[in-house]
């Protein structure tokens, strides 16, 4: 039975002028995105998001302008019976200086990969001056900081 898939996705950016990516480690394929991820029962998009955004970045943000939500289909890379609705916002924080970020993508210790059903994540800062649609992994995203990059100045 296909299902709509609802993900919910932030777009925060700090006073230095980085994106905040998620690098993971899912089902064996590495995946940079936006912090976020699916909704649960009975949850808001933004109160899902903020949810989001403590597990992944331990961070607690308020969510803020509505960026994007997908206009176009898109199939789930895990789930080829669900369709993916993507909803993007931009999110702010007191402190970003207490993200405990990588510096490099896939910075993953051998034992946190070793199972290919396992799961691994981590955050880390984009330069924006460095930014490009092709550094995301999922076609949404892509589309999400391209418009991004369009809207400049940040």
């Amino acid at each position: 039975m296909a299902l709509f898939n609802v993900r919910v996705y932030g777009i925060l950016i700090d006073e230095q002028q980085r994106l905040l990516v998620s690098d993971e480690f899912i089902r064996g394929n590495y995946i940079t995105k936006l912090p976020g991820g699916g909704l649960e029962i009975g949850e808001g998009t933004r109160d899902g998001l903020a949810r989001e955004f403590m597990e992944e970045a331990n961070l607690e943000v308020r969510v803020g302008d509505h960026f994007y939500t997908t206009d176009f289909f898109q199939i789930s890379a895990f789930n080829h019976t669900d369709q993916i609705i993507s909803i993007y916002y931009y999110v702010h924080a007191n402190d970003t200086n207490k993200v405990i970020a990588k510096e490099k993508a896939f910075d993953f210790l051998p034992e946190q990969v070793a199972d290919v059903k396992g799961t691994a994540e981590h955050v880390r800062w984009i330069p924006l001056n460095e930014l490009n649609e092709a550094m995301m992994t999922l076609p949404i995203d892509k589309v999400a900081i391209k418009m991004l990059l369009d809207k400049k100045p940040f």
